[in-house]
């Protein structure tokens, strides 16, 4: 409507550039999201087969793959809108439990260098925006799928205490990890080794 009324003939640029910015912040969460997955794993928090790399074009093959099937299995499987919403409240959810941790670590300790350091308003405006933004969409519209959601991120220390903590793992996995690099043509990255300490 607004650009109808300001824009005139020119307001079709409105819906392609909307298109453009979808398609721009798609391309962002095509990189991003698959690389996340591959350093999870090299630190050693998932299996330790997704942070292999093609062998000539240098990619996180597995790790993209992965988190490829996910996203069309949640897409496919669920309601859009849906989905948006939980992504949105757990996301928030983590950016205000990232910058509390940051705010206690501030102040507990205070001597330790870092490479870099925000004014403290900036860890303090997130935390109270991300506080807002978990707690309004409870208060505005209670669901039951908001539990689900805080229960689906909790349950992650079922996972993490055994498989990350106690360095425990799934028997044939071996087998598994040496399949998966046959197929997709993969190997552990030259970091690997440095960093999980092989």
């Amino acid at each position: 409507t607004w650009g109808d009324r300001v824009l005139g003939v020119a307001a079709v640029f409105i819906p392609i550039s909307v298109a453009l910015s979808t398609f721009g912040a798609a391309n962002g969460s095509c990189f991003t999201g698959g690389r996340l997955t591959f350093v999870a794993a090299r630190e050693g928090h998932l299996p330790q087969v997704l942070s292999y790399v093609h062998l000539k074009k240098f990619t996180p093959l597995p790790s993209l793959l992965v988190s490829t099937f996910l996203a069309a299995l949640m897409v496919l499987l669920g309601d859009i809108f849906a989905l948006i919403d939980f992504f949105s409240f757990t996301a928030w959810m983590f950016y205000g439990s990232t910058m509390a941790a940051l705010l206690v670590l501030r102040y507990t300790m205070k001597d330790v260098e870092r490479p870099y350091k925000v004014p403290i308003i900036l860890p303090i405006s997130v935390l109270c925006v991300s506080i807002y933004l978990v707690i309004a969409p409870i208060i505005n519209d209670p669901r039951i799928e908001f539990l689900y959601a805080f229960i689906f991120v909790i349950s992650g220390l079922v996972f993490y205490v055994p498989f990350v903590v106690m360095k425990k793992s799934l028997p044939y996995t071996d087998t598994v990890t040496k399949f998966i690099q046959l197929v997709l043509w993969c190997a552990p990255s030259k970091y690997e080794s440095e960093i999980i300490g092989d």
